[in-house]
C-alpha cells in the first residue's frame, strides 16, 4: 500500500518548505560563530565525532597489559587470572570468572581487560581519517583502577596501563602531592602528547572526559584522609560522615559516595553549596591547564581540543561556570560538553558550556521514531525541530548527535528489541540502564531489515543540527545491550572472531559470525562525505517539510546561504510517496545518497513539484541536479 504526501499551496508545511528555501531565512546560520570568541567554537560544526572506550579499542602494546595487581580489589579475583582473549565469544567465561561465581554479569566481568592502550590508538589513526572522522572523544585516559576509569586516582596522569612503561610510570608518580609543582611526566603522559601530535596531523581533534565531582578511593588525597584522617591536609576536600577513632578496634571511616556508591568517593562543595570546595577545585583546574597547555608557554595548540563532563547536574553550575570560563582563558576555541540526559538548554546557559551530549533532542526522539517506530512522523519532526530550538541558536551547532554510547545499548542492539521486540516497552525509555542481563533480551545479531533501520539513522545523525558522534564499532557492526555488553573489545578487519553461541543465561540463540561489516562501513564513510561537503549539513536551518498522516513517511530540509538539501525518511513496512514543491533554483532533483539501493528512492519531476517514491525502511539525502 502507498502513502502520499501531497504538499498544496494552502498547506502550513508549503508556507514552511518556501519560507526555509529563502537564502535570508536562515536565522541559525547567521549566528553560528565564525571565529573565537564565544561559548561555542565555530570547527565544532564541522566535526564528525568518534567515541573510544580505551580499554576497549585496540592493543597496539602487549607489553603494557594490565596485571592481576593493577585490578580494582584485586585480592577478590583468583591468581589465574589472565587478560580476556580479544577475539573470543563474549558470552564464553574464562576459569577464573567461573570460580568467582555463576551468574555471568555479577561474577568475574567486570574484572576483564583487553589492554586497549594509546599505541592502539595511533595505530588506527589513519582509519580514523578514512571514516571521516575529525573528532574524538575518550572515555577517561586518567589512572584508576577500574575498566571503565570514572573511578580515577588522579587527574593529571594517564593510566600507566595506556602507556609503555607502567612499572615506571607508577614509581614516577608516588610522592606527588596536588602542588603542581610535585607533578612529573610520565611515559603515558608523553605518549598521549604524542597522540595529539599524530592526531593533529591529520587534522583530528582529541576531546577528553573529565569527571570533576568524585574520585576512586585510591585518589592520592582520599588515601591520604582514610591514612591520616583529621590530620591529613585534605580532610576537607571529601563529605566525611565520620573518621576513624583510633581508640577503638572497630573502623568508623565513613564517606559519601557519588549515588551512595562508596567506591566513588565524592567532593565536597562549598556550604552555601554554589561552588566546588576551593581544595578540589584548585586542583581540578590545575590538571585542566596541564592538558590544555601541556608546555606551559600560553599557546594550546599542543593540548586538547575540548572537554566531555560527567554528571553535569550532579555539581553546582557555579563552579561550571567559572570552569568554563577559565577554559576559554586557555584555549578560547575549547569545546565543551555536558553530559547531560535531560533539556539542557538553561544548563547550557548557566554554566557556559558549548554543548550537551544530545540524547533529549536527538537520541531520544531518533529511538522513538526511527527504532521504535512508536511516532508519527509529523510529530517526530515538529518534536526535533521544537527540542533543538530551545538552545540559544549558536549552541544548536555544538550539540553531539549520538545514539548510543558506554551508557546504552549499542545502536543495533537497540534495533533488535526494539518497541513490539522486547516486554518492556516505552517510546522514550531510551537508557534501559545496566540492564542486568534480562533473560528476554535479544543478544544476536541484526538481521538485513533492521540494518537498513541503522543506516537510516546513520543518515539522520550525519544531516541533522549538531555534530554526528558514533560509538567505536557502530561503523564494524558491533552489537550488545546496555554495560557491560556495549563495551566488547572493537571488532577489527584484521582478526578472527570466534562465532557468538553462548547465550548468558543459557538459553537458544543463533550462532552469530561476528566480523567486520565492510559494508557499514562504507556506508558510513559515504554519509560524512556527504556531510564534509554540504555547507547545508553543517551549518544550515532545519525545517520540517511535512509528513502524512498515519504514516512514518517525514522529509525536512537544512539550507544555508544557497546551498540546500532535502531529507526523506520512510520508517515504515511500505512504500510511501512524498510529494514535494521544488525549491527555487533547482531544475531538477538528483538523489545524492541512499540508505539501501539506489533502486529504491524513485523520484519524478512534477514542473513545480515532485515526487519521492521510497521503498520500506528507506532514506534518502536530495540535492539539485548539477
Amino acid at each position: 500500500m502507498t502513502s502520499r504526501l501531497l504538499l498544496t499551496s494552502g498547506s502550513w508545511t508549503t508556507i514552511v518548505l518556501l519560507a526555509s528555501m529563502c537564502a535570508s531565512c536562515t536565522p541559525e546560520a547567521e549566528t553560528l560563530p565564525s571565529r573565537s570568541g564565544s561559548t561555542v567554537p565555530a570547527w565544532v560544526a564541522d566535526a564528525v565525532f568518534y567515541q573510544i572506550f580505551p580499554e576497549r579499542f585496540r592493543n597496539g602494546d602487549p607489553n603494557n597489559d594490565p596485571t592481576h595487581a593493577s585490578l580494582d580489589e584485586p585480592h577478590t579475583v583468583p591468581a589465574t587470572w589472565r587478560p580476556s582473549p580479544w577475539t573470543a565469544d563474549w558470552y564464553v567465561r574464562a576459569d577464573w570468572e567461573v570460580a568467582m561465581g555463576d551468574d555471568f554479569y555479577r561474577d568475574g566481568l567486570r574484572r576483564r581487560r583487553y589492554g586497549g592502550d594509546l599505541a592502539g590508538v595511533i595505530e588506527k589513526l589513519d582509519y580514523l581519517k578514512e571514516l571521516g572522522i575529525n573528532a574524538i572523544y575518550f572515555n577517561p585516559l586518567f589512572y584508576a583502577r577500574s575498566l571503565h576509569k570514572y573511578d580515577g586516582n588522579t587527574y593529571h596522569h594517564i593510566d600507566p596501563y595506556f602507556g609503555p612503561d607502567p612499572v615506571g610510570d607508577l614509581e614516577i608518580m608516588a610522592g606527588e602531592t596536588a602542588d603542581p609543582s610535585t607533578w612529573n611526566w610520565t611515559t603515558a603522559d608523553r605518549l598521549f602528547l604524542d597522540l595529539l601530535r599524530e592526531a593533529r596531523s591529520r587534522g583530528i581533534r582529541i576531546v577528553i572526559d573529565g569527571v570533576w565531582n568524585h574520585t576512586g578511593r585510591d585518589f592520592f588525597a582520599f588515601a591520604d584522609v582514610r591514612k591520616n584522617g583529621q590530620d591529613s591536609p585534605y580532610r576537607d576536600w571529601y563529605i566525611i560522615n565520620s573518621f576513624d577513632d583510633p581508640s577503638t578496634p572497630e573502623d568508623e571511616f565513613d564517606h559519601q559516595g557519588w549515588w551512595g556508591h562508596k567506591p566513588l568517593p565524592e567532593f565536597a562543595d562549598t556550604p552555601d553549596g554554589t561552588d566546588l570546595h576551593p581544595g578540589p577545585k584548585a586542583y581540578v583546574l590545575d590538571a585542566t591547564r596541564r592538558w590544555m597547555d601541556p608546555d606551559g608557554d600560553g599557546d594550546p595548540t599542543d593540548g586538547i581540543a575540548g572537554w566531555r563532563l560527567d554528571v553535569v547536574p550532579d555539581m553546582p553550575i557555579g563552579f561550571w561556570s567559572d570552569w568554563n570560563t577559565y577554559v576559554r582563558t586557555l584555549n578560547p576555541d575549547a569545546y565543551t560538553v555536558a553530559e547531560i540526559w535531560h533539556d539542557a538548554s538553561e544548563d547550557i546557559r548557566q554554566g557556559g558550556f558549548s554543548g550537551t551530549m544530545n540524547y533529549h533532542a536527538f537520541a531520544m526522539p531518533v529511538k522513538g521514531f526511527l527504532v521504535d517506530n512508536m511516532m508519527e512522523a509529523e510529530a517526530f519532526v515538529r518534536t526535533m525541530k521544537q527540542r533543538v530550538e530551545a538552545y540559544d541558536p549558536a549552541n544548536r551547532f555544538a550539540l553531539l548527535n549520538l545514539i548510543d554510547s558506554h551508557d546504552t545499548a549499542r545502536i543495533a542492539s537497540m534495533i533488535v528489541n526494539r518497541e513490539g521486540h522486547y516486554t518492556e516497552p516505552d517510546v522514550f525509555d531510551y537508557d534501559r540502564d545496566s540492564w542486568g542481563g534480562s533473560p528476554d533480551y535479544a543478544v544476536s545479531k541484526p538481521d538485513a531489515s533492521e540494518r537498513r533501520i541503522q543506516r537510516m539513522i546513520a543518515l539522520m545523525q550525519a544531516t541533522h543540527i549538531g555534530a554526528p558522534m558514533i560509538y567505536y564499532g557502530t561503523e564494524s557492526g558491533m552489537w550488545g545491550a546496555d554495560d557491560p555488553d556495549d563495551r566488547m573489545p572493537m571488532v577489527w578487519d584484521d582478526m578472527n572472531f570466534d562465532v557468538q553461541v553462548r547465550h548468558p543465561y543459557g538459553r537458544p540463540r543463533p550462532a552469530d559470525t561476528v566480523a567486520f561489516d565492510r559494508s557499514l562501513f562504507d556506508y558510513y564513510r559515504e554519509v560524512f562525505t556527504a556531510r564534509h561537503e554540504r555547507p547545508a549539513l553543517r551549518r544550515g536551518s532545519f525545517d520540517p517539510i511535512g509528513s502524512s498522516e498515519n504514516t512514518s513517511a517525514s522529509a525536512f530540509v537544512r539550507s544555508f546561504e544557497k546551498d540546500r538539501a532535502i531529507v526523506v525518511l520512510n520508517r515504515s513496512e511500505a512504500v510511501a510517496t512524498l510529494e514535494i514543491n521544488k525549491p527555487d533554483g533547482w531544475t531538477a532533483v538528483d538523489v545524492a545518497l541512499s540508505s539501501s539501493d539506489r533502486g529504491d528512492v524513485e523520484v519524478t519531476d512534477n514542473g513545480g513539484t515532485f515526487s519521492v517514491e521510497l521503498a520500506p525502511l528507506t532514506a534518502a539525502l536530495l540535492e539539485s541536479s548539477r
